[in-house]
């Protein structure tokens, strides 16, 4: 039967928070019972290890760092005992020395070469690595300790149940169950997950021996009285904390003045509430204070996180194929390099979203230094083969500047100066001298055209008076009285002299030679009419001669047909052949003439063949 002055049992919960709940009004003293208790131990502990990082940056901050100083600092941890080097001072020195590394590197103009690791470099990775191995082996160890201090609580709250169930032996078993508080409390810690729970089946243990056995009561009372004493001082202590400026620190302390209040056994059932309230509200004043603590560090790094995001933003947008120039880059890269600089000073943001944060703005100043080196080295290609270009042009127009073949020199000089527009840049120091070269060049020779043309066009007023006269003298020989044979060969001999006069005012000389082609033109149709006329008078005798002999009469038909239809396949490759020339140029303009004027001819003897085979098929129908 339960003794009423002793402790009662924790009532069962369905929850960790309702268990929480429930040890609190037991009287079994558990922090995570207040409502403003924080975090479960080990994120407490993970928490505080950030905050030590931030006052760790803000000290990084005030000093420069060098790859140097960030080797002695990972030496310098080494020779600390493992217990009290967090993963996150690593980390921190990992991502410090990796943006160091990178700023320096890309901030280097050469940055298409790709030096080797310095021995820095080599020296620190080799520190770290030494690191996170101390770290794993120590969590290792202390993880198995853990196991293996919960496998010895587990057997001590075993054994307590078990002298619980032996009533008949008080007196010889009270003092091996006093040994067995005791080596439960010597027993080091376990797992965070463990620990409440395995502190509960303890208290279960000791309250069930407790109030199951018939203690005596003068050890009970003064076992009782031991422990409220120890309570009390630690009651005190716990407010004296609440003034306690550290938050952090206060906070850590409260947690071990819970850790030794578990450890103290039951007081006497009328004052377990009393003295529990009074801790209980001590403790709550510190939980607050720390609440607030950390509801304000959250704002900030909340803060945090929306800048960081503004500034991958802010790098993400930069758009690369719109930097065209040396200049360009640079001023984007100093913006970039501002930007670092600013992420640097930028305090952590949520645990959850700093990593990937910072993954992503170095991803960012990869690829934005890596399209740098990519231009840097893709431009001093093209920039040297600008330059042999640009050489090679100079070169042509220094050796043409004193030809005294006008017109071709001339279209090859516009040709070169097109040709100069369309390369591109050029190193800065060869720009002004090969530029100087090729106009010099150009200027000398369109100087000493200029002082020839004065000559020339001279010559060429009189070669257009010439031609006029020629186009005069063809128009004249289309009168109808003119022989064909001595009008055909006053034709070739005015062509002959066509040829030989030489060039006129170049504005004059379309206009001229379509004047001078229609005359020719005009000529030959002139002739070509009168032939065909007497063409077709020989002819019509023919066919009379043929009358009354159909043989003969069908086989000229047929050797007609044929020649229509070799007429009319020349007929269709002319106009095909008409359809692919460009008219815009001079030689195309000049060939396009040609082949309209075969094409009027072969339509002339395609309607002359076709009235000849349509005369001979009256005949033969006759």
């Amino acid at each position: 039967m339960q003794d009423p002055t002793l402790e009662p049992q924790m009532p069962k919960a369905e929850n960790f928070n309702d268990a929480a709940a429930a040890a609190a009004d037991a009287g079994i003293e558990n922090v995570a019972a207040d409502s403003a208790a924080p975090e479960p131990q080990a994120e407490v502990e993970a928490e505080a290890i950030m905050t030590q990082g931030e006052e760790a940056v803000a000290k990084d901050a005030n000093r420069e760092m060098t790859a140097e100083s960030l080797l002695a600092d990972a030496l310098a941890l080494m020779e600390k005992d493992v217990a009290d080097i967090s993963n996150d001072e690593i980390r921190r020195l990992r991502q410090h020395f990796s943006m160091l590394h990178k700023s320096v590197d890309t901030s280097d103009e050469s940055a298409d070469a790709q030096a080797a690791p310095s021995e820095t470099e080599t020296r620190f990775e080799q520190a770290i690595e030494a690191l996170r191995a101390r770290k794993a082996q120590y969590v290792a160890r202390l993880e198995a300790l853990k196991a293996a201090n919960l496998e010895r609580k587990n057997a001590i709250i075993a054994e307590i149940n078990a002298l619980a169930e032996d009533t008949d032996n008080v007196n010889r078993t009270f003092p091996r169950y006093r040994e067995l508080q005791d080596e439960f409390n010597a027993v080091g810690e376990v797992d965070p997950t463990e620990e409440t729970a395995v502190w509960k089946r303890f208290q279960e243990a000791r309250e069930y021996y407790s109030d199951n056995l018939k203690i005596n009561k003068e050890l009970r009372d003064y076992d009782f009285k031991k422990n409220l004493s120890d309570k009390e001082a630690l009651l005190a202590e716990a407010r004296v904390l609440a003034a306690e400026e550290d938050v952090i620190s206060a906070y850590r302390r409260l947690q071990d003045l819970h850790n030794k209040w578990r450890q103290i056994g039951p007081v006497a059932k009328e004052l377990r509430d009393e003295i529990w309230n009074s801790f209980r509200e001590a403790s709550a004043e510190i939980n607050k204070r720390y609440q607030a603590f950390f509801e304000a560090r959250k704002a900030r790094e909340a803060e945090n996180e929306t800048a960081k995001n503004a500034l991958c933003e802010k790098i993400e947008a930069v758009d690369f194929s719109a930097l065209k120039t040396f200049a360009a880059w640079e001023d984007v890269t100093k913006q970039i390099q501002a930007m670092q600089e600013e992420w640097r000073k930028l305090g952590f943001a949520s645990k959850k979203m700093n990593r990937v944060l910072f993954a992503r703005f170095r991803q960012c100043c990869d690829n934005f230094f890596a399209a740098k080196a990519e231009f840097y080295r893709t431009t001093r290609e093209e920039l040297s083969t600008n330059l042999t270009h640009k050489q090679e042009l100079v070169a042509r127009a220094e050796a043409l500047q004193e030809s005294s073949d006008w017109r071709k020199a001339t279209d090859e000089f516009v040709a070169m100066q097109k040709e100069w527009k369309s390369i591109g840049a050029i190193p800065k120091k060869y720009s002004d001298e090969l530029w100087k070269r090729f106009t010099t060049a150009c200027d000398a020779f369109f100087e000493r055209k200029k002082k020839e043309g004065s000559g020339t066009r001279n010559a060429e007023v009189a070669n257009l008076r010439a031609k006029r006269e020629i186009i005069g003298r063809l128009s004249a020989l289309t009168d109808e009285a003119a022989d064909k044979d001595a009008a055909i060969a006053e034709l070739r001999k005015l062509q002959d002299c066509w040829k030989e006069i030489g060039h006129v005012p170049f504005r004059e000389k379309d206009k001229l030679y379509e004047a001078y082609r229609a005359a020719v033109d005009a000529v030959r149709d002139h002739f070509a009419i009168a032939e065909s006329r007497a063409r077709r008078q020989r002819f019509e005798a023919s066919v009379n001669d043929m009358k009354g002999d159909d043989n003969k009469l069908f086989r000229e038909r047929e050797r007609l047909v044929r020649a229509l239809e070799a007429r009319r396949n020349d007929l269709r490759t002319y106009e095909n052949n008409l359809g692919f020339l460009n008219s815009k140029s001079k030689s195309g303009n000049s060939l396009m003439l040609d082949l309209e004027r075969r094409i009027g001819r072969l339509k002339a003897d395609i309607a002359e063949l076709e009235e000849k085979i349509a005369l001979l098929d009256g005949n033969i129908q006759a």
